[in-house]
């Protein structure tokens, strides 16, 4: 009998700890944020009629996966004290494990993101203590480290830390930047570069030939220094700026001189190659279609401030989204068709590499409504650690002459060479990279991390084939690992700051997309355990705790029957964990209760 009224085991040892040890600091945070994951916080999981299908619920929200049978005895002591005194408990406990404790399967990505919450916040505690007993013993002197996870308030694992050795162009470009800097500026350097390239074409792995087409979104916090990355930019821009300087001179001058002869017959028509690369932020949409119509092919190029400055161009209806989709896509088609004379009618292909900042608030924001549309996936993201409370300000170096003079060779490779470049090297990393995402997708079985390593692995394909000819079209060694840690980042970023919002967005439009209710008895097998029906109600997005409702219905209309016969006092799903079907049963069978 496992009911209620069961005999309590208090007295032949079950009041003491198994193994005599008290439960890890780490394993009491897990069990928690494990009866969050349950939808089970805030209750109150220690109450009789329930705390079966409360603990049964914890332990297939994952948190048998990080602790074993003997260490949960431990928790569940501490955290169900009443229940623990029960046989009804420990039997539990036991036949879940037998069942269905597998620990040759892969985590899955949430059970890996709580394990390791769990681990850091018992860590911040024993600091914590730490701290308090050295000011008890007047030592105030705390390592900075020990204080980081608390004053960032960040959960998520640092960011792949950056190859000590780098590809040279890499290398200069980021020599005058801070330490804390560097990260961004070696990924917000590639849009200005690739902005050179003119019918410069690369074969991907999937025999599609692509043009350099980068767009690098910096998101940190508010006086991160997101600035940083403007004056490499500046330098590598600044051949382009001059000539676009010169073609904007002759255009206002047109300009000016319509203006003078009014609705004289004999204007002169729009100057011709008035090609200009680097566009205004608060370009209309006519405008951009205009610019990209006349750059002969070339890539148009802006740097945002902030994000929300491409609202210019989303015209009638959120076309900033579309644009940047396409700008990523080889052979798009794009434009627009007016009746005016003086109207804007053309049909372009989008070549525009952009570079922008924003805060992490205002970036989810901003794409918040078009998560899984195709944008995230395909802007190249990095980021700037938070950095300590009255941290040294970062001192930057002279951006002079020498700089100018070192970067010059590179910027000539890149406008110099046209057509389809093979690049051996670039193709087999682009390989390499794509097996390895594969293999990583299929051992954290997360869906969203696979979508976004697609495009991710193109991108940094690119940067590679960039860095190929800014070098002469001679390959690095340094490039290999430069560019792994660089899709590894950008990889990084995009499921810290997107990651949970595609996947419930994902979920949400599964869910939407049924075919109207389905019956969860028909779904289960015609002998099933709590255990099952458990998991049919989250996959369906069902609350854990009415299961056991659900169960006690079932039972009162005779639904399904107990597998066993049951003696104890009280008819509760606390009683057993093993049903079988009397209606509904696959075998074609109705078997009277």
């Amino acid at each position: 009998s496992h009911g209620a009224d069961a005999p309590h085991i208090g007295d032949s040892g079950g009041n003491q700890d198994a193994g005599g040890l008290e439960a890890r600091e780490k394993n009491l945070i897990a069990f928690d944020l494990f009866t969050q994951a349950a939808g089970l916080g805030g209750m109150e999981i220690d109450t009789v009629g329930s705390r079966h299908s409360s603990l049964l619920a914890i332990m297939s929200a994952g948190a048998s996966r990080v602790m074993e049978e003997e260490e949960l005895m431990k928790v569940v002591r501490v955290k169900m004290p009443s229940y623990y005194q029960e046989n009804d408990c420990h039997q539990l406990i036991h036949d879940f494990y037998a069942k269905y404790a597998d620990n040759t399967k892969p985590m899955s990505r949430e059970v890996m993101r709580v394990n390791a919450l769990a681990e850091q916040k018992a860590s911040q505690q024993v600091n914590s203590l730490q701290l308090k007993v050295n000011r008890a013993d007047g030592n105030h002197a705390v390592q900075g480290s020990n204080l980081q996870a608390q004053s960032t308030g960040e959960d998520y694992p640092d960011p792949p830390e950056m190859p000590k050795k780098l590809p040279k162009l890499v290398e200069l470009l980021i020599s005058r930047t801070p330490e804390v800097y560097k990260p961004a500026v070696a990924h917000a350097i590639f849009p200005p570069l690739a902005t050179h390239l003119w019918k410069t074409r690369f074969r991907y792995i999937d025999n599609v030939e692509h043009e350099a087409r980068l767009m690098t979104l910096l998101l940190a916090g508010t006086g991160a220094g997101k600035s940083s990355v403007n004056r490499p930019i500046d330098f590598i821009m600044e051949d382009i700026r001059l000539r676009d300087a010169e073609n904007l001179k002759r255009e206002k001058a047109w300009k000016d001189e319509m203006l003078r002869k009014g609705a004289n017959k004999d204007k002169r028509k729009r100057p011709e190659n008035l090609i200009i690369q680097e566009i205004d932020a608060d370009m209309t949409n006519p405008a951009f279609v205009m610019r990209t119509a006349e750059a002969q092919e070339h890539f148009l190029y802006t740097s945002l401030n902030e994000l929300d400055q491409f609202d210019a161009l989303k015209g009638s209806g959120s076309q900033q989204f579309r644009i940047m989709c396409l700008a990523a896509d080889p052979g798009n088609k794009y434009g627009q068709t007016r009746v005016g004379t003086m109207s804007v009618t053309e049909r372009v292909t989008i070549r525009f590499n952009w570079n922008a900042s924003t805060t992490i608030q205002k970036g989810q924001r901003y794409f918040s409504k078009v998560l899984t549309d195709g944008p995230i996936s395909r802007i190249n993201f990095c980021t700037i650690p938070e950095r300590e409370i009255g941290e040294d300000m970062p001192v930057y170096g002279t951006y002079d002459e020498s700089y100018r003079e070192a970067l010059r060779p590179y910027i000539e490779n890149l406008n110099k060479v046209t057509g389809l470049i093979e690049c051996k090297e670039a193709f087999q990393l682009a390989l390499k990279l794509k097996d390895e995402n594969a293999e990583f997708a299929r051992l954290s079985q997360d869906r969203t991390f696979e979508n976004l390593s697609f495009r991710a692995n193109v991108i940094a394909y690119l940067k590679a084939c960039v860095l190929y000819v800014a070098n002469g079209c001679k390959w690095e060694p340094e490039i290999d690992e430069f560019i792994r840690w660089s899709e590894q980042y950008d990889l990084y970023c995009k499921m810290r700051f997107f990651g949970d919002m595609i996947a419930k967005e994902n979920f949400t439009a599964q869910k939407s997309s049924k075919r109207g209710p389905q019956n969860l008895l028909q779904i289960l097998p015609d002998s099933f355990t709590a255990a099952q029906l458990l998991a049919i109600r989250l996959e369906h997005g069902l609350d854990a705790k009415g299961t056991d409702m659900m169960i006690r219905q079932w039972l009162h209309r005779n639904y399904i029957r107990r597998a066993y016969q049951y003696t104890g006092k009280r008819d509760s799903c606390d009683s057993c964990d093993s049903f079988e079907k009397l209606k509904y049963r696959h075998d074609g069978m109705v078997i009277k209760s």
